[in-house]
């Protein structure tokens, strides 16, 4: 993601200059008024967060913040911007935080004026790349798309661009990303390498488009597919039951798919909002994302899921975020999802 630089009090820049966090700064009354008052209220949160790891989250917010009341509306992330958007065109926006995996949504939104700039000081350790700059948004947990191959299948894929090379015809499962955003986050990193042919090999290849990643990790494991493309934490879920799939680390780089917060300039209650921010980039709140719900954590000091590498292991396996990136997706979603299409429906 893409990130300005910020301004910050005389206290915060010097933690700044001794974590080498220059540029991530606190703009005046950021952290301090969160310091000034005790956090009371309700607080709603829209999420795409797995239910499970928020009933996991929720003795942590009852300990740390006792006199706060959080709601949560969690659904998919499509589903969360569809009520968002309706709701902000009623001009009645209900939430006070956002929590989904849809960073191209963040952008977008940040540059309508909808979120507050707030720096959590535990975002201090958070990699650059994973927080926006001018402090409107920042990463709090990590998803990651890569391979996934049934055991026993044969030899498995070493890349993504592997899977239009003739090699898998007919025996790949992808997401859709007309209907699942961590999908369209992949198809826009691809698409960026490979232009419109990618989307086009992979039908020539008899790609199976499987809607989200639960269908994608049905078919590999039913042997309607011998591969696919699937969320790193649905796999390593499903292993852990005894799911008869490996995880392939793509050669050609896995996508990261950052799950940002941010606060709404709308909140009732920005004192709380801001205060649960703060839980939800602590080491513990970190450490219930990747234990409970297998996703990397955006605190470096943390291991990732399953003993996996952590955050600064993973990003060095992964595909970076790039400013064009970031243009590709929110400026021209339409086109690659158009494309997509013309590509399927031959």
């Amino acid at each position: 993601m893409r990130i300005p630089l910020l301004r910050v009090g005389s206290v915060l820049a010097l933690l700044l200059l001794a974590a080498c966090r220059i540029e991530s700064a606190a703009p005046s009354g950021g952290v301090a008024m969160a310091q000034a008052a005790t956090p009371s209220g309700e607080v709603w949160v829209y999420t795409s967060m797995y239910r499970h790891v928020l009933d996991a989250m929720e003795p942590l917010l009852k300990e740390r913040l006792p006199g706060i009341q959080v709601h949560w509306y969690q659904a998919g992330s499509e589903k969360v911007a569809s009520r968002l958007e309706a709701e902000r065109a009623a001009g009645a926006v209900r939430a006070d935080l956002l929590m989904t995996s849809d960073p191209f949504l963040y952008e977008r939104l940040a540059r309508d004026g909808a979120f507050l700039r707030y720096a959590s000081v535990n975002a201090l350790r958070v990699p650059r790349s994973l927080m926006d700059l001018d402090a409107r948004y920042a990463a709090v947990r990590l998803s990651t798309m890569v391979l996934v191959h049934r055991v026993g299948a044969g030899t498995a894929p070493r890349s993504f661009a592997a899977l239009t090379d003739g090699s898998w015809t007919g025996k790949v499962a992808i997401g859709d990303p007309l209907t699942s955003g961590t999908a369209f986050t992949w198809a826009v990193f691809l698409r960026a390498q490979h232009g419109d042919a990618y989307f086009a090999g992979l039908r020539a290849r008899g790609a199976v488009v499987a809607g989200g990643n639960a269908a994608v990790l049905q078919k590999v494991e039913s042997g309607e597919a011998d591969a696919g493309v699937l969320l790193l934490e649905n796999a390593l879920a499903a292993k852990a039951k005894g799911s008869p799939i490996e995880v392939v680390w793509p050669e050609d780089g896995a996508v990261v798919i950052p799950g940002p917060v941010a606060v709404f300039a709308s909140t009732r209650n920005p004192v709380a909002a801001k205060a649960l921010v703060d839980v939800l980039l602590s080491p513990e709140g970190q450490r219930i994302i990747v234990e409970t719900g297998d996703m990397n954590a955006v605190d470096p000091r943390l291991d990732g899921p399953r003993g996996g590498p952590g955050v600064e292991g993973l990003l060095g396996r992964a595909r970076a975020w790039t400013p064009v990136l970031l243009e590709q997706g929110l400026l021209h979603g339409g086109d690659i999802k158009e494309a997509f299409s013309r590509a399927f429906a031959r």
